[in-house]
C-alpha cells in the first residue's frame, strides 16, 4: 500500500476527483464537490509539476480541500440576500394585523375564522361566531387572535 501511495500519478487524482463529483450528483448536498475539486486540482498541479512528493500531494489536497470549502461557504453567507417578498410561502403571515369574522365560534381558547375562501384554526380568548377578531401571530398552521 505504501507503495502504491509513493507512486500516485496525476491519473490517480483526476480519477478520485470524477468519482467524488459523480457521486456529488447523486446527492450528497454539496459536501463533496470541493473535495473532488481539490483531488483534481492535485491532479492537474501533479501532472505539471512531475516528481512532487506523496506527502506534498496529500498536504496540498488536504489544504485545497479545506480552502475551497471555506470559500464556497463564505461566499454563501455574503450572497443570502434579503428577498422583496418576505412573506412568500409564509401563508399565515400576510394576515397578521387583519381583522376577520369567526366562523366557528371560539369555545375554550380554539376555534376557525373564515379567510377568502378557506378556513384557519385560531386559538385566542373566547368569542361568539360572527364577531370580529384580530390577527396577532402565527403558530404553524394556527393563527393568534384577540377581540377587534
Amino acid at each position: 500500500m505504501l507503495d502504491y501511495l509513493q507512486n500516485l500519478a496525476f491519473w490517480d487524482w483526476l480519477a478520485l476527483g470524477t468519482v467524488l463529483l459523480i457521486l456529488e450528483v447523486f446527492g450528497a448536498g454539496g459536501y463533496l464537490l470541493w473535495i473532488g475539486v481539490a483531488a483534481a486540482s492535485v491532479g492537474i498541479l501533479t501532472y505539471i509539476v512531475t516528481g512532487m512528493p506523496w506527502e506534498l500531494q496529500f498536504l496540498l489536497f488536504a489544504l485545497l480541500s479545506v480552502l475551497t470549502a471555506v470559500y464556497w461557504w463564505r461566499r454563501q453567507r455574503v450572497v443570502i440576500r434579503q428577498s422583496d417578498q418576505p412573506g412568500l410561502n409564509m401563508r399565515g403571515q400576510e394576515l397578521i394585523g387583519r381583522t376577520f369574522i369567526v366562523h366557528d365560534a371560539i369555545v375554550a381558547g380554539r376555534g376557525k375564522i373564515k379567510v377568502n375562501d378557506g378556513v384557519w384554526m385560531v386559538i385566542g380568548p373566547d368569542a361568539l361566531a360572527g364577531s370580529l377578531v384580530r390577527v396577532v401571530s402565527q403558530e404553524g398552521a394556527i393563527l393568534k387572535v384577540e377581540p377587534a
